[in-house]
């Protein structure tokens, strides 16, 4: 085993290794390219792409390139046009070039290790689908990482590359499947300082957020929420309504141990009388995860063709992907459009009739843009007949209750929404949702539905939440104010940051180009006791660039404030406030909780 390896991000210094190093091996060595006087071999897309590098202290070992898609080209581009390699012009393409270790380590670790290395790179930043040019003399080690050629081969110099590619889900499973001991191993061996976990998780994704591993998982130091800021997931910020508390306090022992009501009856009912549905167009679930689980898995198979929005909630890419195995396109939204929706765009994708399902978060979660009702109908009314659309309007009460589909759902069968009772409500910890569906689908999924889907707590809860739809409209009116407040205090923090506001109760903020990762932003924020999203992994879109952070009250939001700027003055060297102030404002923002 290589013990003491170290793989991190090229600094200045490495560049000019890295340079030399490949004049020696594809100059010098293999005859790539020709020889120069001052033994530095560059090519234009230095700028563009990302270097990792493998080193022993001060030695370095060797290094590998990623050309990510947002700059627009990539090595191949030298080699074959679009039409001749048109998976260059796909979504989510990242581009691993010129793996290069130093003659006296090769038949080490370093080599695998650094394609390890780049792959776990590029799934962090949203990446779906990787290429790259092997040297023929070395395809077995690129077939044995799970790549295939495409049926191309290029020539360069004295080499002959043959052209691979690779789903970064399916190679990552190949990583782990094969190799999974040995990467166990070197976990413990590798001195990593990427700004990524060494390992995948165990689901590749990531329910919840991280702010609870804080707190305790184990429910032991449950004092430490009164210290984390959990905005990294979408949680409310106020408590449930007086009559949920009253509820749930009145006989908390009979209601823990108390079977609930089998199908949810009373529940059912409360839900058709405040949303003016028919009870035998409603399912219930225990949270929207649930009821997306349990009617995916009855619609879809791995023939089945699913298009989701990019960027979206990771949830349905996590079922339609990797659990069920579905055939999976993305529709793209633009950040120039506002990360809005296109109905002329989606109609013309969806019009070709091959969508089994297509699924619209409402308003969206991560990009926080709400798309008209009336935009949707027009939308749903001209697609063609086979193809279904799932609506989730978790966040709809933020926006107009009469912006619901719901009432489309309960009388199209092409058409179900699924609201989350959960983040509006302020029951996340309670796990309640239903959808609404006309009554024959519905009912297909009670049929599939196990007894006592939602608990005895859980459904008084929804209950009381139900009746009191005076104070959660207050508490929504009050989210909007705190955001925007939020929205600004940011601003201030920095001019190179762009915030994004949305409808509902977060916000997205993007580093500046050049500057530190999301990744790294949310590892020192966390220092503070502060815990925010990255929303890399969700989309290449994002760059590796955007976080997410929820709304909280008036001191918790104070104390985000803080340790962004805190992380800003540490991360962005360019910046003039001084540490002292910067450590003032997050000690005062820590008394104000």
């Amino acid at each position: 085993m290589d013990h003491g390896l170290q793989l991190r991000a090229a600094t200045a210094e490495d560049r000019e290794w890295i340079h030399e190093l490949r004049h020696r091996v594809y100059a010098q060595e293999l005859g790539q390219h020709a020889p120069n006087r001052v033994g530095r071999l560059r090519d234009g897309l230095d700028g563009d792409s990302v270097c990792l590098v493998a080193a022993r202290g001060a030695a370095r070992v060797g290094f590998i390139s990623v050309t990510p898609p947002w700059s627009g080209r990539y090595g191949l581009d030298k080699y074959l046009t679009r039409d001749e390699l048109p998976l260059l012009a796909e979504d989510d393409v990242f581009e691993v070039r010129i793996l290069t270790v130093e003659p006296r380590r090769r038949g080490g670790a370093a080599a695998p290790l650094l394609m390890y290395a780049a792959l776990r790179w590029i799934a962090a930043r949203g990446g779906r689908r990787v290429v790259a040019m092997g040297r023929t003399e070395l395809l077995g080690m690129y077939l044995a990482a799970g790549l295939r050629p495409v049926g191309r081969t290029v020539r360069s110099g004295a080499l002959t590359f043959e052209v691979l590619t690779g789903e970064v889900s399916e190679l990552t499973r190949v990583t782990m499947d094969r190799y999974r001991a040995l990467v166990e191993r070197l976990r413990c061996a590798v001195d990593w300082r990427l700004d990524v976990p060494f390992a995948p998780g165990a689901d590749a994704c990531e329910h919840g957020g991280a702010s609870f591993a804080a707190i305790g998982t184990d429910f032991r130091s449950l004092h430490r929420r009164h210290e984390v800021v959990a905005a990294d997931v979408l949680d409310a910020w106020f408590p449930p309504a007086p009559g949920v508390r009253a509820a749930l306090a009145e006989d908390p022992a009979w209601a823990a141990r108390t079977s609930p009501p089998t199908g949810a009856e009373g529940l059912v009912a409360e839900i058709a009388a405040a949303r003016g549905l028919p009870a035998e167009t409603l399912a219930v679930g225990a949270g929207s995860s649930d009821l997306i689980f349990r009617a995916f898995g009855r619609w879809l198979t791995p023939e089945s063709r699913v298009l989701l929005m990019d960027p979206g909630y990771g949830e349905y890419a996590h079922v339609t992907e990797r659990v069920i195995g579905c055939r999976v396109d993305r529709f793209r939204l633009r950040r120039e459009d506002g990360w809005r929706i296109d109905p002329a765009r989606l109609s013309a994708a969806v019009g070709s009739g091959r969508y089994d399902l297509v699924v619209v978060v409402n308003p969206n979660n991560p990009t926080g843009r709400h798309a008209p009702a009336a935009d949707l109908r027009s939308l749903i009314a001209a697609a063609p007949a086979r193809t279904r659309w799932w609506i989730d309007e978790a966040y709809l009460g933020y926006v107009d209750q009469a912006e619901s589909l719901a009432d489309l759902a309960a009388t199209d069968p092409r058409v179900v929404v699924c609201t989350s009772l959960s983040k509006m409500y302020a029951l996340s910890g309670m796990r309640a949702a239903y959808l609404v569906a006309e009554p024959d689908t519905a009912a297909r999924l009670r049929r599939w539905t196990p007894p006592w889907p939602v608990s005895l707590p859980a459904q008084l809860a929804a209950v009381a939440a139900l009746r009191d739809p005076a104070y959660y409209s207050d508490c929504w009116l009050r989210t909007h104010t705190l955001r925007r407040q939020l929205a600004d205090d940011l601003r201030e923090s920095d001019e190179t940051l762009v915030v994004e506001e949305s409808v509902a109760n977060f916000l997205g903020v993007t580093l500046p180009a050049g500057g530190p990762s999301a990744a790294r932003f949310v590892g020192e924020c966390r220092r503070h006791d502060v815990y925010l999203r990255d929303l890399s992994p969700l989309s290449s879109l994002y760059q590796g660039r955007t976080v997410r952070i929820a709304v909280r009250e008036t001191a918790e939001n104070a104390r985000v404030v803080a340790a962004v700027r805190a992380a800003l003055d540490l991360l962005l060297p360019s910046r003039q406030v001084s540490r002292v102030s910067v450590s003032e404002d997050v000690t005062a923002a820590g008394r104000a909780r």
